[in-house]
């Protein structure tokens, strides 16, 4: 059985704009699309007004369900106006929204949620419920923000981030499977410290010892196995440097259609489960952020 892509919709311009680029994921990837939106319980306050809920605030469960199942129905008619050879289904799903995406996570390609802030906010606020999902989903999870022509893929580029401690292998598996089937560009980059005490050679204010040499060396290993497993990807740049991570990934995704990260998961009881690199992309990147999960 295909797993399919899953998509959270709450009739907004955010989700509609996730639906999309949704839909045209699902055509060149082969894969099925389900659509779904949530029926938050009746007690359950009304959610901030800068959060990204891909369901529906209280109600009396009756609209609930009735307006969830127009907002289903308008979104799936719009995925098969859009891509035709898709196939659809839509649910709406019960109970708290977080509890239900993670449920959708299972098994899923990817889960797309979309992005949304508030007046002057809307590069800085990312709602509750998809920092928990990215945190804690089992699958790929693909926040849709950013400016409008890297949304629409024009760059033609796909951007991984690679991690200094570990080589990351479902991240580079993703962004390379992602930019086959875009037939677009792959841009690695990695970004080193030097830690206190350590020397390395400089010219001209760049790093060129020892430490920059096994970064290089890293990231090549890294791509080395999606690469061969992923002949489609003709062109593969990458970029090793001493500096933040954060700053580096964020300056690449202004010219990329999508950057990809993996997140090893916090251990905490409870507040965020995502890194500072994962947690910033997904705040500031000016293009679709995925965190895949990495496992522990």
């Amino acid at each position: 059985m295909v797993s399919p892509l899953v998509v959270a919709v709450d009739g907004s311009p955010s989700s509609l704009e996730a639906v999309d680029w949704a839909a045209d994921a699902a055509a060149r990837h082969g894969v099925p699309l389900r659509v779904v939106h949530g029926v938050v319980q009746a007690n359950r306050p009304e959610p901030r007004e800068d959060e990204a809920l891909p369901f529906a605030p209280s109600r009396t469960r009756e609209e609930a369900v009735e307006e969830g199942d127009e907002v289903v129905g308008a979104a799936t008619e719009r995925v098969r106006r859009r891509a035709p050879g898709v196939e659809v289904t839509g649910e709406v799903l019960p109970g708290e929204a977080v509890t239900a995406l993670l449920g959708e996570s299972a098994g899923a390609f990817a889960l797309v949620l979309g992005h949304r802030g508030r007046g002057a906010l809307t590069g800085l606020l990312l709602g509750s419920v998809g920092l928990e999902v990215a945190g804690r989903a089992e699958c790929p999870v693909v926040i849709i923000r950013g400016e409008k022509p890297n949304i629409a893929g024009e760059f033609g580029r796909v951007v991984l981030g690679v991690r200094e401690t570990d080589d990351a292998p479902a991240a580079a598996e993703f962004a390379f499977r992602e930019a086959e089937a875009r037939n677009c560009e792959l841009h690695a980059v990695h970004a080193w410290h030097l830690q206190s005490g350590q020397d390395e050679a400089m010219k001209d204010g760049i790093p060129c010892g020892p430490m920059m040499f096994a970064a290089e060396e890293h990231l090549e290993e890294t791509l080395k196995g999606p690469a061969a497993r992923h002949p489609g990807v003709k062109v593969i740049s990458q970029e090793a440097y001493c500096g933040s991570a954060r700053d580096g990934l964020l300056r690449a995704a202004a010219s990329a259609d999508l950057l990809v990260v993996g997140s090893r998961r916090l251990q905490r009881a409870f507040g965020l489960q995502l890194g500072p690199v994962s947690h910033g992309a997904l705040h500031h990147a000016a293009c679709p952020v995925v965190i895949v999960p990495q496992p522990s």
